[in-house]
């Protein structure tokens, strides 16, 4: 059963599992930023799911202008009302590309889906603006989200709830923290639960970049799990409380950096890149490391957002 991810004629997405690399290569962000336009972007950056308010904006203002962007702006309405104003609107139509930070995804959908904003950055989106969101801006880039969970590897019923979430990605729920938060569970009940909706998790210093054709590439350095059940069976509908959930028939693909998948066909796709050579690898990782005796205030830039409560 193919899902209805395909999205022809808009930008990019970039979602992102968290705790992104902001010191080192930054690879993830740096790619976000030359998909947005390089020294000509313009990228507006969406703090509402953030309780850290002006620190977590000059975090991603001072990253992202020093990769290179020309212009960063801040949009941070924290009601509806105030995401209803021209401001916030105005600004996200002048960007090239559309960052949303870590929080709470369910602050960041109930402020901004279905205001004057959320148009606004559906309209980017369409007009072909990359729109990228990390920890909870990647869970509220897809149309049915997870709001809130707990951990655990088995399916049991109530583990997590979904709601509505920005409408970008259709037809897939994304989930982030993955492996970092044993979130697996989770996100087999809610693909067994919705089975028409392909499942994505998505590691730390991760991300699953998704062209309009619906094909996704991971890029970073850890996992994207797809979780396919099209063909699954489940008893969720009759599991009461917080019992184990039946899932039986779900095909689960673990994609590592450079892998490719079809999210409409739900199939792998050759690799477009060569696998770095053992040497190369580690000297890339080694390099990534941040010293462990600098100050803590310059290490916790390396994932700002994990000071936030992620659902």
């Amino acid at each position: 059963m193919a899902s209805d991810t395909n999205r022809a004629g808009a930008g990019v997405l970039v979602a992102i599992g968290g705790a992104e690399d902001k010191l080192g290569h930054r690879t993830i962000l740096n790619h976000f930023v030359q998909l947005a336009g390089g020294r000509r972007a313009r990228i507006a950056v969406i703090a509402t799911a953030s309780s850290l308010g002006d620190e977590i904006l000059g975090l991603y203002r001072q990253v992202l202008t020093d990769l290179g962007a020309a212009e960063v702006m801040a949009v941070a309405p924290a009601t509806r009302e105030e995401a209803e104003a021209p401001g916030p609107a105005e600004t996200v139509a002048r960007a090239t590309g559309v960052f949303m930070t870590g929080g709470n995804q369910l602050r960041l959908s109930m402020v901004v889906a279905g205001t004057r904003l959320g148009e606004a950055l559906l309209d980017a989106h369409r007009r072909g603006a990359v729109v990228g969101g990390t920890s909870a801006g990647a869970s509220a880039l897809s149309a049915h989200m997870v709001a809130f969970g707990g951990p655990g590897e088995v399916p049991k019923q109530r583990l997590a709830h979904m709601s509505a979430g920005l409408g970008l990605l259709p037809g897939a729920v994304i989930d982030q923290h993955f492996s970092q938060r044993n979130r697996l569970g989770r996100l087999l009940l809610l693909v067994a639960e919705s089975p028409s909706q392909v499942g994505i998790g998505i590691d730390e210093d991760t991300a699953a970049v998704i062209g309009p054709d619906g094909v996704l590439e991971v890029l970073g350095k850890g996992t994207v799990t797809v979780v396919d059940g099209s063909r699954a069976q489940s008893d969720a509908f009759e599991v009461r409380a917080r019992r184990p959930v039946l899932v039986s028939g779900v095909v689960l693909h673990a994609l590592p950096p450079g892998y490719r998948f079809d999210l409409g066909a739900r199939v792998l796709l050759p690799r477009l890149q060569a696998l770095p050579t053992p040497r190369r690898q580690a000297r890339q990782e080694a390099a990534e490391e941040w010293p462990a005796g600098r100050p803590a205030r310059r290490r916790r830039a390396r994932g700002g957002e994990e000071q936030e409560a992620s659902q």
